[in-house]
């Protein structure tokens, strides 16, 4: 029998992006090998982040909400109040995943979580993500340094699609994007428990609550 490995789940409540990506840097650079595993979540104030290999041109009008360069992979997204954003902060050499191995898991996690509302999605060969009848609903970039990966994934529950219109998200012209609201009634909390719940049983993860709200990184 396999015993699960613990894993820290941190809710961050709202939270602006950049203390949080840098937040996320600390933690995986000064992570030991016998440093936990860590989820957090969080609901960014509305933000555009653009990937490492971010074109200025998938930046179509950003107006008022503000730019900021992230060091994950992908190009421009949108993050934003109604949306469930996960890090998942995994040392995958003690997982044994690699990141082909996460990025199918994160895809199966999200497809799964909409499949409990009726939601029918699938990821795509040539983008990733997840997509229901060609629309975008969810959303992953990541960053693996030293064998250990942060940022993670993005999923649009009940939020204004607007600020999507004004990027080619993830660097694709003409791509619409939509949200679970679309399909059927949500709530945040309920939606978020029950991401958790599925990341956890598909990475054979049992969670530890930790005392604090968030990460320690000094």
């Amino acid at each position: 029998m396999t015993i699960p490995q613990v894993v820290v789940v941190r809710d961050l409540g709202r939270t602006g992006y950049e203390p949080v990506f840098a937040d996320m840097q600390n933690f995986t650079e000064l992570r030991e090998p016998e440093t936990l595993d860590e989820i957090w979540l969080t609901e960014h104030e509305s933000v555009f982040t653009q990937g490492q290999a971010g074109k200025q041109e998938h930046l179509l009008a950003p107006g008022d909400i503000p730019v900021v360069q992230s060091d994950r992979g992908g190009q421009v997204t949108y993050h934003g109040p109604g949306q469930i954003t996960a890090y998942l902060l995994f040392d995958l050499r003690r997982q044994g995943l690699g990141v082909r191995d996460l990025v199918t898991g994160i895809e199966h996690c999200m497809v799964q979580t909409i499949a409990g509302y009726g939601i029918s999605g699938a990821p795509r060969d040539d983008a990733p993500g997840v997509y229901v009848d060609g629309d975008k609903i969810g959303s992953l970039g990541l960053r693996v340094r030293r064998g250990c990966s942060y940022h993670g994934l993005s999923l649009n529950v009940d939020m204004d699609l607007e600020p999507f219109s004004r990027i080619n998200p993830c660097g694709l012209s003409g791509m619409e994007v939509t949200h679970m609201a679309n399909f059927a009634p949500v709530s945040m909390a309920q939606v978020k428990a029950e991401l958790v719940e599925v990341l956890l049983d598909y990475f054979g993860l049992s969670r530890h609550i930790p005392d604090s709200p968030r990460a320690e990184t000094a």
